[in-house]
């Protein structure tokens, strides 16, 4: 891992968001140098998501078996095991004075968690952003950057995402993964997209982390 004061993670640390899972990610961050650890949620981390939780096991027909034998207990508050970061959902804090904000939501994509049909659904979710947010950590990417599947011969990016990104928050630095093709960076003129993803399009950690500077805000 290369020098830094700030680690950003845009989630997918764990296969299913196993309380195991999480532990194991926990003690890695806790043996990194960074002052500061930030994380948010993949579409991977399922018991993250107390709703698609809820609706597993309600069916008769378990597609994660590993998750769905797992007691309400043992999940209600996985969050918590990240003891050696600040974990974000629909929310925000200021680090060296630097409003930065995590979300999880991506559109619909194979039923994994915090999945959101596109359109009004996920900007609903856009809009709790707040004005002013410095780093915006988003798990999937805005439309039209670093978000092509060669594959699918599309892009998939979200595209309420990127008006609120270009139109409204505007913010320094947009970060997030989820597309392993576009494993990059891009820019607007006035906001840098970074896709950190550490996997490759054939699940390979080899991508290294991408280091950006951002000079101090006034006053900090």
């Amino acid at each position: 891992m290369p020098y830094g004061d700030i680690l950003l993670h845009t989630g997918d640390f764990t296969e299913l968001g196993l309380p195991s899972e999480v532990k194991k990610f926990n003690d890695w961050l806790g043996n990194l140098p960074y002052e500061y650890k930030i994380v948010i949620a993949g579409n991977h981390e399922l018991t993250f998501d107390k709703e698609f939780m809820a609706d597993l096991v309600k069916q008769d027909y378990y597609r994660f078996p590993s998750v769905s034998k797992l007691k309400p207990e043992d999940f209600d508050n996985v969050q918590s095991l990240l003891t050696n970061s600040i974990y974000l959902q629909d929310s925000e804090v200021t680090v060296k004075g630097f409003r930065i904000y995590g979300a999880p939501w991506t559109p619909w994509f194979n039923g994994w968690g915090f999945n959101l049909p596109r359109g009004q659904s996920l900007l609903d979710k856009w809009n709790l952003i707040p004005e002013g947010i410095d780093i915006l950590m988003t798990h999937g990417p805005p439309l039209g950057f670093r978000d092509w599947v060669p594959k699918e011969l599309q892009r998939v990016g979200c595209v309420e995402l990127l008006n609120t990104v270009q139109r409204r928050i505007r913010p320094k630095l947009h970060v997030f993964g989820g597309i392993h093709e576009g494993y990059g960076i891009m820019t607007d003129g006035y906001t840098t997209y970074i896709n950190a993803s550490t996997c490759t399009v054939s699940f390979q950690p080899t991508n290294p982390p991408i280091i950006f500077d951002l000079p101090n805000p006034q006053g900090s």
